[in-house]
């Protein structure tokens, strides 16, 4: 029942990554407090960020009332509290671990009407409303609640409560658990901050449904929870809603796959359904051609994509009091996704097949996968490439314009194929190599429907028109030529949109560690170098995307 000799903060253990790699501290008999460590500052932080002992773990049953809390090591510790406070039973909760006698303890307890918990479980929901906890010397809880201010007696002999100061910063180092490099007490405390809002977020999950096989790896590590059992995998619509429920939380699906009456099957239950995403900074390499995505969106009211209904991102971006300190960081990962020249689909290639320019205006149009449900939900009534050509020349009389195809239509593995001759009916070039980045690093304005295009050109200062209505359209930063978005229309800066979409809405997997991280994680990996591992299923869609090219042609 006690941290069996493990630092008070500490990682969770994160499925499929070392220890070591995890770890964010670590004993040591050569303390080296930063300067930076000061307790009163560290212990608010921790009081905040309510981390510290096994914070992942499940949650325990919490009494309506201040609960009086028992950590029994032994069989008699529980019936010496039973007896001791037979009067308050109603207030009395007694933890215990998971040994024979336990089962027995608690077959008790529950004939005494008094609730308990077995195992490991998460301190903080119930020592925040504790009146006093009882613990064996050593029980990390009697740390938490010093630091919560929670009054606290020993099971045993009577012994003084623990020093915070040595536990938390005499005889423990920190780390950064993505470059090892040392990390003083509350940047511990911020990281561990971090990973909780996820695990958090996280439990509201159950199940998940229409997820791609190749891909439920990798969603289990962005939506695990701390759970000891995995999460649960289905493209059945009623056996999706019947785990989440058991889980106590809703279903995740991947909009496209999303299983037949999955909608109606979680009504009629009241089990809310979350919707998945790539997010938009993605990985290196295309996800038609199988790469695995180091970032995803979890949207709980709809999908960014998505104009008939609000989701996450918009009610973000309507709402949030964007402070100044958030602001700063979004325009410096702003900074670094530019000069590292970063996208969606990894870092910009040099392409020396430009065409050369006219010398007039030159407008860059995306073309887009034309059954993408971007363009079924937010298209705005426009038919398809083609059509969004004939809209950008319409608009555009005298500019030079190129059209990109988009690249899983290009890597055959999509529809929206525009024949060359019929797109030159519009525009001077069709342009192919590189990357969309290096396109748009060309031009002096960018045409889009709904794609991403729009929003990384944004970035990189570049005029954007909208003829449909992306998640970017509609908040003064674009010029939009389809109806506008109800909900919309709070003027933003472009600060502000970057913290929205790239900083508080996706979750990040680290490439190197395999753990949540933060986007300026991501961007210096990518920055410097990291690469997906080829795999035979990507040299087989690779494959296979050629052929289909080649026939399509």
């Amino acid at each position: 029942m006690t941290s069996g000799g493990l630092p008070l903060l500490r990682s969770p253990p994160y499925p499929g990554v070392r220890t070591d790699v995890a770890a964010i501290s670590a004993f040591t008999i050569s303390p080296m407090p930063s300067p930076d460590d000061n307790l009163e500052a560290v212990v608010t932080a921790i009081r905040e960020a309510r981390v510290g002992g096994s914070f992942w773990a499940p949650s325990p049953p919490v009494p309506s009332e201040p609960a009086i809390v028992v950590r029994a090591e032994r069989q008699r510790d529980v019936v010496a509290s039973l007896r001791r406070f037979a009067a308050e039973r109603d207030r009395l909760i007694i933890l215990v671990p998971k040994t024979r006698w336990a089962r027995k303890a608690q077959a008790a307890c529950r004939r005494a009407g008094v609730a308990t918990a077995r195992g490991d479980v998460d301190p903080w929901p119930l020592l925040v409303h504790a009146r006093l906890l009882l613990a064996h010397p050593g029980d990390e809880w009697l740390l938490l609640a010093t630091i919560l201010r929670v009054p606290a007696e020993t099971l045993a002999e009577p012994l003084p409560l623990p020093d915070l100061q040595h536990a938390l910063l005499g005889s423990v180092r920190y780390r950064d658990p993505y470059d090892g490099g040392v990390a003083d007490a509350l940047k511990a405390v911020a990281q561990l901050a971090f990973w909780r809002h996820l695990l958090d977020a996280n439990r509201a999950i159950g199940a998940a449904a229409g997820i791609s096989w190749w891909k439920r790896g990798r969603i289990a590590a962005f939506l695990w929870t701390g759970r000891r059992t995995p999460l649960r995998f289905t493209h059945d619509a009623a056996k999706a809603v019947r785990a989440a429920k058991k889980e106590g939380g809703g279903v995740a699906v991947w909009p496209a796959r999303t299983p037949q009456r999955l909608r109606e099957e979680a009504t009629a239950a009241g089990v809310p359904v979350a919707r998945i995403e790539d997010g938009f900074v993605r990985s290196i390499g295309l996800g038609s051609n199988f790469h695995l995505p180091y970032s995803i969106v979890v949207d709980s009211r709809g999908v960014y994509f998505d104009p008939s209904g609000p989701s996450d991102l918009e009610t973000l971006l309507a709402e949030t009091d964007f402070t100044p300190d958030l602001l700063t960081r979004a325009e410096r990962l702003a900074l670094a996704l530019v000069a590292n020249r970063i996208s969606k689909y990894g870092v910009a290639e040099a392409n020396d097949s430009w065409p050369q320019r006219s010398g007039r205006k030159l407008v860059l149009v995306a073309g887009q996968v034309e059954d993408d449900l971007s363009v079924a939900t937010g298209g705005a009534g426009v038919a398809g490439n083609l059509d969004l050509l004939r809209r950008a020349r319409a608009a555009e009389p005298d500019a030079e314009i190129w059209f990109r195809p988009h690249p899983d239509v290009e890597a055959g593995h999509r529809i929206g194929r525009v024949a060359d001759e019929e797109a030159l009916a519009y525009a001077d070039h069709v342009v192919r190599g590189g990357t969309a980045i290096a396109a748009v690093e060309q031009v002096d304005a960018v045409h889009v429907l709904t794609s991403l295009i729009g929003f990384e050109a944004l970035l990189r200062g570049k005029p954007v028109v909208t003829h449909g209505q992306p998640f970017y359209a509609g908040w003064g930063l674009t010029t939009d030529l389809a109806p506008p978005v109800a909900r919309r229309g709070r003027p933003l800066a472009l600060a502000a949109l970057i913290a929205g979409a790239l900083i508080l809405y996706p979750r990040y997997l680290d490439p190197s560690t395999d753990l949540p991280c933060p986007p300026e994680v991501l961007l210096a990996r990518f920055a410097t170098g990291a690469r997906p591992r080829m795999t035979p299923l990507i040299l087989l869609r690779t494959l296979q995307g050629r052929i289909a090219r080649r026939l399509s042609r």
